[in-house]
């Protein structure tokens, strides 16, 4: 099995060095700074505590209203890093992702067992090449109940991938296309993300698909 490389892939744009405030005039104070934990990997408290048994976790999931997300990260990765440092210091995103999503956070070359969906035990390293899980980051979005799962690997159960990094507009509608369950009419995030932007602009909704931030009148039914 072709082993992973160690790749680190942006999406969309660069990235602004991170500031106290979000970009705009009006825009929420941002969270803390995360801290980097022993592994190279930044921390985040609402990370979910795992067992690290992926049925387990999914039920869980599924018990609390949630969907469950798998978030590959590797030590030293850039845009890993900009995922913490401006994506997840945005109040109004990490309130929408903590409400209904278990975010599982896995190390592309760790060595922590994992017990997949198919019963299967293997390291957190193996279980990305099983997944092929090429690049960091990288989301795997699975289905809202283990039926649906039906004992599959991972790779086979999961409804949505994005290998890479997103600014946090369109980071914050693909949480959105996840659990809205976008995916099942509209299988292209970005054919679904201009549906998005047509409302926005017909509700007179200013947005920046470049800023480091969110736009600040976003309709109540997208907090």
């Amino acid at each position: 099995m072709l082993r992973p490389f160690i790749y680190c892939l942006v999406i969309l744009f660069l990235v602004a060095k991170p500031t106290t405030k979000a970009n705009g005039a009006g825009q929420e104070d941002l969270l803390p700074m995360p801290q980097v934990g022993e592994d190279g990997l930044h921390t985040q408290d609402w990370f979910h505590e795992s067992f690290l048994d992926l049925s387990e976790d999914l039920q869980e999931a599924q018990e609390q209203g949630k969907r469950l997300v798998i978030f590959w990260e590797q030590r030293g990765c850039p845009y890993c890093k900009r995922a913490h440092e401006i994506n997840f210091r945005i109040p109004t995103m990490v309130q929408y992702i903590k409400k209904n999503f278990m975010v599982l956070q896995l190390n592309l070359w760790g060595d922590r067992e994992v017990t997949d969906f198919d019963g299967e035990k293997l390291s957190e390293k193996k279980l990305a090449e099983k997944y092929a899980i090429l690049f960091t980051p990288t989301l795997q979005f699975f289905p809202e109940n283990l039926e649906k799962v039906a004992g599959q690997k991972g790779s086979d159960a999961e409804v949505v991938r994005i290998p890479g990094y997103f600014k946090p507009f369109h980071f914050f509608f693909l949480f959105h296309y996840a659990f809205d369950k976008g995916y099942e009419k509209q299988p292209s995030f970005q054919r679904w993300l201009s549906n998005i932007g047509n409302e926005l602009d017909e509700r007179g909704v200013e947005y920046d698909l470049d800023a480091d931030a969110l736009p600040k009148d976003l309709p109540k039914k997208y907090l």
